[in-house]
């Protein structure tokens, strides 16, 4: 990658290089375990311009998001977000108050987890979801869903169909997109003049903070400051007007963004997160060059702690199938000799197994039939949720452990 995909500069700088590894969502069959799987460069560089965070864009979204197997509905923190959040954007954007014939539009709108909540309100909404498997999913579950990618022209083919939308979300899928400049284009032409566009995507100060390093992969493209999102957004005829910071995915920031024409002054959020993004080096070299020893130090912990229990002859099983999950046991090489299984409570990865490391996925039963010394958590963002859920590995001395930031050991609670 030699230019910015945001701005065009040259002037891009290596942040953390996580060697080759094949895309995180593409688990195996058993019938392919002979077969060769592709990998691919996980290399993140800086845009020393714009500060923009990418990696190349390698794999499409297209080989990614045809059959996705990964579905909101299964995390049920993630599921009452969104309820939350709809709650709020009602009140906040004044859906449907007013006696209007209100739209809401969700791009990446997986299993319709989210629209549901809007279907429950009455409120007039449709989803635009690449994967057919989970987009079929939402319709099945009463939420009207086009299986489609966003670009300027869905945008204004969906304006023209169904008329402007009041609100569009894209929770999760802004940093999913090569083509940000476009995507941000197909936002604008699905908004209304004078409506309103939330965000939500990982905070790249939290990423480098936190150790987050998992959170690398190949289907997120660019890794987002404020700083680097009002570019973004302004690259599309958005303008950003306030920031909500987020512990979800371990440190997420909402941005709520309007036309250019209307949007107005930002909110002093927007200035405070700013500010915190400039004082941690974020808009200049300092701030990455300390990040890929600390990713390496993650890597030496959680190897050790895993040769040193085999060796001792205890067992340690994972609890998840993240994509975030593959980035670590790749880096890691961490194999079915120190990981004999991960389970997951989504069905449709069972019999399936890891790209890359090949452990298997079993469901969420095994543990307990098993009852192993260790549960190695792979989606550490989810840590409240799964303490709780995990709290009966008690019954037999059991504990959780937590590679990121830095590796944790945890006793759960009966």
């Amino acid at each position: 990658m030699t230019r910015c995909r945001l701005c065009g500069s040259e002037a891009m700088a290596s942040v953390v290089d996580l060697g080759a590894t094949p895309p995180c969502e593409s688990f195996l069959a058993a019938d392919q375990l002979d077969q060769p799987e592709p990998a691919y460069p996980l290399h993140l560089r800086v845009c020393t311009d714009c500060w923009l965070a990418q990696i190349p864009p390698l794999i499409t979204p297209e080989e990614t998001f045809k059959e996705y197997a990964y579905f909101s509905s299964y995390s049920t923190s993630w599921v009452e977000h969104a309820r939350t959040f709809v709650a709020d954007a009602v009140q906040r954007v004044g859906l449907g108050t007013d006696g209007s014939d209100a739209f809401v539009v969700e791009v990446a709108s997986n299993d319709g987890y989210l629209l549901r909540h809007v279907v429950d309100r009455g409120i007039r909404c449709l989803g635009i979801e690449p994967s057919v498997n989970v987009g079929a999913a939402a319709r099945d579950a009463g939420v009207p869903t086009l299986t489609e990618f966003l670009s300027p022209e869905t945008g204004a083919a969906v304006r023209a169909e169904h008329g402007p939308a009041d609100l569009v979300v894209a929770n999760n899928v802004y940093a999913h997109i090569p083509d940000v400049i476009g995507f941000t284009q197909g936002l604008r032409a699905l908004v209304a003049d004078d409506g309103w566009v939330s965000i939500e995507v990982q905070h790249l100060l939290t990423l480098i903070e936190e150790n987050q390093y998992d959170t690398i992969y190949h289907e997120h493209f660019q890794y987002y400051t404020v700083a680097s999102a009002i570019r973004a957004l302004a690259s599309g005829g958005l303008a950003l007007v306030d920031v909500e910071l987020l512990p979800t995915h371990g440190g997420s920031i909402r941005l709520w963004a309007r036309p250019t024409e209307v949007a107005g002054e930002p909110t002093q959020r927007v200035a405070d997160v700013l500010a915190r993004e400039k004082a941690a080096g974020l808009q200049e070299l300092s701030g990455y060059t300390e990040f890929s020893a600390r990713v390496a130090k993650v890597r030496r912990d959680l190897l050790r702690f895993l040769i040193e229990a085999a060796d001792r002859g205890e067992t340690v099983v994972g609890y998840g199938a993240p994509g975030k999950g593959n980035t670590l046991l790749n880096h890691c090489g961490i194999r079915p000799d120190l990981l004999p299984y991960t389970v997951d409570r989504n069905p449709y990865k069972h019999g399936r197994f890891t790209p890359g490391t090949r452990i298997p996925i079993l469901p969420p039963e095994q543990i307990a039939a098993d009852k192993p010394d260790y549960v190695l958590v792979l989606p550490w963002n989810l840590r409240t949720e799964l303490v709780e859920q995990l709290s009966f590995i008690h019954d037999w001395g059991g504990r959780l452990v937590f590679p990121i930031p830095e590796l944790s050991i945890v006793e759960v609670a009966s």
